[in-house]
């Protein structure tokens, strides 16, 4: 069967609404839960809520293709740009602030019109430099023709498995006119939800650029679904389920895209991926009601700027637990101000000692059950 581009009635997608409709009802209701929850809590909490969210919608969206950031620089250059004090910002490198610009973009301004310069401007944001490694690409146009045939690969070289061949180059003004027509129309459009599924699945499809398309697909669907949220507040990450996912997502994605153009099997696994990412949200906003219930005994009595930031740094996903060395190192000060520090904090239930001692000796955060 020829790539589903190939066919004689692309892009004229179908789908069985009958078979849908369940999952869609139940995401509905679930989305409006979750919103509705947020919406009772205070701005700041909102604000911590949604900066979680974004900053893991950036860091797995960029994991997908491989490529790892430094968490610290992307909640740093988020917080940044929405105006959020976080206690102190970490210079971020070019790579970080692209994708974050183009995140926010797509988020924040949700109720404008997807154009090709928009898109563009999402391309040379991710490509400053104009290469992706070491090879110089075609940076803010659509992939020229010296390009070469779109690929998608795996395997050793000499030995690989084409899973996909995408548009030829001669077609993507016409593949893309019709794309953002569809995407910018307000009236006969489907649900936002199946929409942001189509989007994806479509925009990857054609392939426009020559680097960088996954991202961007990913970034129409959060658009698409902010769209659907009325909100520019994220509280739930497509892209972290997609990437605890990614072995299914590309096998969803290499079927239909081998398939005819009944989009209902691709559908449902979006549904079913959505479903479990707003049950991953859930746990983050248990997650930030906790650190709100830690600060507030904590600020019962100030503690001084160095527990502060240390306490931050364990909130945010620090790695293992905390030890003199480690605090002394992060903190900037000596051993013997440290282990104080941590005394004290372990004096007023914030830190937990773990079992061991001597050059051992760790901490945690106390837990939620174990607050006073």
């Amino acid at each position: 069967m020829p790539y589903i581009h190939e066919q004689p009635e692309w892009p004229d997608f179908t789908w069985n609404d009958h078979e849908l409709s369940p999952a869609l009802a139940e995401l509905r209701h679930r989305q409006g839960r979750l919103l509705g929850r947020m919406e009772a809590l205070g701005f700041d909490l909102r604000a911590e809520a949604s900066l979680s969210m974004l900053t893991s919608d950036v860091l797995t969206s960029s994991a997908i293709e491989g490529e790892h950031l430094n968490p610290e620089e992307v909640r740093s250059s988020i917080a940044r740009r929405l105006g959020l004090d976080v206690g102190g910002y970490v210079p971020a490198s070019r790579d970080v602030e692209g994708i974050v610009e183009m995140m926010l973009d797509a988020t924040q301004n949700y109720d404008q019109p997807l154009s090709d310069e928009r898109l563009f401007d999402w391309h040379a944001a991710l490509f400053p430099t104009g290469r992706s490694g070491m090879h110089r690409i075609t940076v803010a146009a659509w992939r020229p023709e010296e390009a070469g045939q779109m690929q998608v690969l795996s395997g050793p070289v000499g030995g690989e498995k084409v899973h996909f061949e995408a548009p030829v180059a001669e077609r993507l003004d016409r593949e893309m006119t019709a794309f953002l027509g569809w995407f910018n129309a307000a009236n006969g459009a489907p649900d936002p939800i199946l929409k942001a599924a189509i989007a994806h699945f479509w925009f990857v499809t054609i392939h426009p650029f020559e680097d960088g398309n996954g991202r961007i697909a990913r970034a129409i669907a959060d658009m698409a679904l902010a769209r659907a949220d009325q909100s520019k507040e994220r509280f739930y990450s497509m892209s972290a389920q997609i990437e605890a996912e990614r072995k299914e997502y590309y096998q969803q994605l290499e079927s239909q895209q081998r398939g005819n153009l009944d989009m209902t099997g691709w559908l449902e696994w979006f549904l079913d991926c959505l479903d479990r990412a707003l049950s991953r949200a859930e746990r983050t906003l248990e997650s930030v009601l906790n650190k709100a219930r830690l600060w507030d005994k904590i600020n019962r009595i100030p503690v001084n700027g160095r527990q502060r930031f240390i306490i931050n740094r364990m909130l945010d996903g620090f790695m293992g637990h905390m030890n003199t060395s480690q605090y002394a190192s992060i903190a900037n000060c000596s051993n013997d101000t440290a282990l104080r520090d941590l005394r004290e904090l372990v004096k007023r239930g914030i830190l937990v000692q773990n079992p061991g001692g001597g050059r051992s000796t760790s901490y945690r955060l106390a837990l939620p059950d174990e607050l006073g």
